[in-house]
């Protein structure tokens, strides 16, 4: 009876890792969304499935009030740098 309890547990907790790490975003998100419908805090959420945002504000910041919409901390995805590879074709 333990045994089982345990294995549950761990098939438990290893779906919940797969779940935040190696889903598609767009079912990350659905998730945060439905969760969310349902009483859960959005933005804790969306900070534990590494989505942007709480609730799908398209800003990229984790507060939607329209007051601070357009002020964003210094951690928002529009600002950071983003790294790009140069290739170089030799033909």
């Amino acid at each position: 009876m333990w045994q089982e309890l345990m294995v549950a547990l761990i098939v438990a907790g290893a779906l919940v890792h797969f779940s935040t790490k190696y889903l598609p975003l767009a079912w990350r998100r659905r998730i945060v969304y439905t969760l969310g419908k349902r009483g859960f805090n959005e933005t804790k959420l969306a900070r534990f499935f590494k989505t942007s945002g709480g609730g799908g504000c398209g800003s990229g910041c984790s507060d939607c009030a329209p007051s601070t919409s357009t002020s964003c901390d210094s951690k928002s995805t529009t600002t950071s740098k983003q790294r790009v590879i140069k290739l170089h074709v030799q033909r």
